[in-house]
């Protein structure tokens, strides 16, 4: 999964007419992780959620599923289900590659149901970069008439205050990249 995510982010260097190799020394000590999310069946699937809404705060997801249901993608506004195939991967931009590309590309929405009578596994990897690197829009892809849409933060303090929240609702309030977006 991790040569993947690596050929996937040197094909988003390219697409974006960087060198493929641009975002390599920001991973040299990175800290990517693994997560397996187990959802266990739940009667009542439509009162409940496995994971609520979010985008990833990563530079890129690869997401292993099982054959049972349960993820969907905002889109147009609406949660639109992802069919499951246990036989692909979902690719998943992250906030940071958002943020890089100065939104050329940008993350996601979506979020895990359950379903009401079976159980559902999935496995993601999370690119992440290392904790000192400073998170901000590529200077190659900011211009007089493109500005960089964010401002500077540093990926490991980010990383820690939002870990510490633990997706609770806190006076942090789950720190996201829009709390670094440049003002109008």
């Amino acid at each position: 999964m991790e040569k993947l995510a690596f050929k996937l982010m040197e094909i988003i260097c390219l697409s974006l007419g960087l060198p493929g190799g641009r975002l390599k020394g920001y991973f040299e000590e990175q800290t990517s992780f693994l997560r397996i999310n187990h959802y266990p069946p739940c009667p009542f699937s439509d009162l409940t959620l496995g994971c609520g809404r979010h985008k990833d705060f990563d530079f890129l997801t690869v997401l292993a599923q099982d054959d049972v249901g349960g993820l969907e993608v905002k889109r147009n506004g609406k949660w639109v289900p992802v069919k499951p195939d246990p036989t692909a991967l979902i690719i998943n931009v992250g906030d940071i590659c958002q943020v890089w590309s100065n939104e050329r590309y940008k993350s996601a929405e979506h979020r895990a149901v359950v379903n009401g009578e079976k159980e559902r596994y999935s496995i993601a990897l999370f690119l992440v970069p290392s904790h000192h690197v400073m998170v901000k829009p590529l200077e190659e892809l900011v211009s007089e008439k493109d500005p960089p849409k964010y401002l500077p933060y540093n990926w490991g303090k980010f990383y820690a205050t939002r870990n510490r929240s633990d997706y609770k609702k806190q006076n942090v309030d789950n720190i996201q990249i829009h709390d670094f977006r440049v003002p109008n």
